[in-house]
């Protein structure tokens, strides 16, 4: 066939599978795509692809533009930064941008006690950091995170992560001395009490609180599926800690800078970490991770214990500080909830019309929202193929979509905070035709 203009454009009028099939022949399977559009551009909350066709972004690169693709503020932030360096290492010739940035974080951390900060390159290498500055301030060893937790994929975080497929299967042997509980879903029939009795059991059974250097969570659970932990949750597990001399680790990667309807969702229990992880959404697509704690814990490992070589990238640091200004300008933490709203209700309704197949509509937490897709209303028949359907038709009707659940049975929405109500809309209403139509052929 005839190339179309936007083909020619692109330049060598290569495809989505043309791309898709070199792709395949040259990168591991391992490292595997959801969908196979090939972006050209984004601009806030929509792509293009190299055919030239248009999308509405509701998975925003996992949870990272928050403040939308290519956010022209960011973009001059970063441009000015690139002309001038891209990189001393922070531990060689600092710079004051990851003074500035640190300065920021310790300001905007929930809770009165003095923080302080530092830099690392993804989520997992912060999560990784937590253990390290947990295990130097307790002098102890052990660690437990929960059930369906994503804490990310190097060893010691997968180790954490509390689901094997895909992230745990054929990895192993894990770290030692890494302990999961049960995290409340009211949905699952796991309520506050059973997970905190749980802890209990553990505390007699396979570790002495004494022993323990960290509880590390995550105030509503990624991967795992979207399940917000209810406040008395958080605020047990900070009295269980305190009691013990454990470190509470908060990590709010997926949840933070304004996603939630809160700068950090941990704010919504009103608890206070004694150490919080922070990436994704942190610099708006630049590639940085922070650790921000209470300072006397953070400084527990001596000088030269912590960092990495691309550890506080000055880009990262001045992309960031751009983040912060324009979450704050553009009151994107409060819009986080309107788009909440926003989609609370029209989620509802398709739950109305689709009762057997949408069991669970969760939108508690601002813009950080999902729906659990069921057989026949029945909790314990997880819909696992039809989520795979609907993202890949979504994708073909021009709406890119993220699924998870430890059953792969949730569809999470993560539109950029900067999205218009129109564009909200829009994209919904492709996402109601898509299930529609699923729904009529089973």
């Amino acid at each position: 066939g005839t190339m179309s203009a936007s083909e020619l454009e692109v330049g060598q009028g290569t495809s989505n599978a043309q791309w898709q099939e070199r792709k395949l022949a040259a990168m591991a399977r391992g490292q595997g795509n959801a969908t196979s559009i090939y972006v050209e551009r984004g601009r806030n909350a929509e792509l293009w692809d190299v055919e030239g066709r248009r999308y509405i972004d509701f998975g925003t690169g996992i949870a990272v533009c928050n403040t939308g693709h290519s956010h022209p503020k960011i973009v001059a932030a970063v441009q000015d930064q690139l002309e001038r360096f891209s990189h001393t290492c922070v531990m060689v010739t600092p710079y004051d941008t990851a003074v500035r940035l640190a300065e920021h974080l310790n300001e905007l951390a929930p809770g009165d006690t003095p923080k302080k900060s530092i830099f690392v390159t993804t989520g997992a290498e912060a999560v990784e950091n937590t253990i390290k500055i947990a295990r130097a301030h307790t002098g102890r060893r052990g660690v437990i995170a929960f059930n369906g937790g994503f804490h990310g994929r190097t060893l010691l975080a997968m180790g954490l992560t509390g689901k094997i497929t895909p992230y745990k299967n054929l990895f192993g042997p894990f770290p030692g001395e890494v302990y999961h509980a049960p995290f409340p879903v009211e949905y699952h029939g796991v309520s506050v009490e059973d997970s905190l009795k749980a802890l209990k059991t553990l505390f007699k059974v396979d570790i002495a609180p004494e022993d323990v250097a960290a509880i590390i969570v995550e105030p509503v659970q990624g991967e795992g599926g979207f399940y917000p932990a209810p406040d008395e949750f958080l605020q047990a597990l900070r009295k269980i800690c305190d009691e013990h001399g454990i470190v509470l680790v908060i990590d709010e990667i997926q949840t933070g800078f304004g996603r939630t309807g809160r700068f950090f969702a941990a704010e919504y229990a009103g608890v206070e970490a004694d150490l919080m992880t922070t990436a994704k959404a942190l610099a708006g697509g630049f590639p940085i991770a922070a650790v921000v704690g209470k300072a006397e814990i953070m400084d527990a490992p001596l000088p030269g214990g912590l960092g990495g070589t691309y550890a506080g990238s000055p880009l990262g640091c001045t992309a960031a500080l751009a983040v912060i200004d324009v979450i704050r300008e553009e009151n994107l933490v409060e819009r986080a909830l309107e788009i909440g709203a926003r989609f609370q209700a029209r989620l509802e309704a398709l739950q109305e019309r689709h009762p057997g197949i949408i069991g669970d509509v969760r939108t508690s937490r601002g813009a950080m929202m999902a729906v659990e897709l069921v057989e026949d209303g029945d909790v314990a028949r997880p819909a696992a193929d039809l989520t795979k359907a609907l993202v890949a038709k979504a994708a073909d009707n021009g709406l890119v979509l993220l699924s998870c659940g430890v059953n792969g049975n949730v569809i999470r929405f993560l539109p950029a905070l900067t999205i218009s109500d129109e564009l909200s809309d829009e994209g919904l209403v492709l996402f109601e035709a898509c299930l529609d139509e699923l729904a009529g052929e089973r």
